[in-house]
């Protein structure tokens, strides 16, 4: 009978010391939840300045690269062979950027050039980025960009489609 509250106590004791370690906030917790806590205060800050910041990336061809932001998407075609658009007011060439935003898809005058995106990360072939209410999906037959209501474009070396 002795053995038997003694192997009872050893048990409890053990349930005891196993929720105090496991359960968080519960006086104590383990070394995983203090990290997990650590790790969960240091990432929320990160994530919501990665949040502000513009995503950039380019389609495995190179030709293509965009970047995102929640004010809208800029794409810039390196090489086409559709004619180039007329952008109305614009003096300098014009067929290389393009830009959605609240105002909808335009072609951008290239008075100031054709913006260098640096080193943008590949956006593999059927692969979709969404920053804000934007969204891009990569494809061997361009780059597809739309707002949250569909609005939107699609870019390509040989022509441009603009959604619906």
């Amino acid at each position: 009978m002795k053995a038997f509250l003694l192997v009872d106590a050893l048990l409890v004791v053990l349930l005891v010391v196993v929720l105090a370690v496991t359960l968080p906030g519960r006086g104590g917790g383990g070394r995983d939840d203090a990290g997990a806590a650590d790790a969960s205060a240091s990432v929320s800050p990160t994530a919501a300045a990665a949040a502000d910041r513009p995503v950039t990336f380019a389609l495995p061809s190179g030709n293509i690269e965009c970047e995102m932001s929640t004010s809208g998407v800029v794409c810039t075609i390196g090489t086409f062979t559709y004619a180039p658009p007329q952008v109305t007011g614009c003096d300098a060439g014009a067929g290389h950027v393009v830009r959605l935003d609240a105002d909808g898809f335009a072609f951008q005058c290239e008075d100031d050039g054709v913006p260098d995106l640096g080193t943008p990360v590949e956006l593999a072939y059927g692969a979709t980025q969404t920053v804000g209410g934007y969204t891009c999906s990569s494809g061997t037959d361009g780059v597809t960009c739309t707002d949250a209501a569909g609005v939107g474009f699609r870019l390509a070396r040989a022509q441009w489609v603009t959604l619906p």
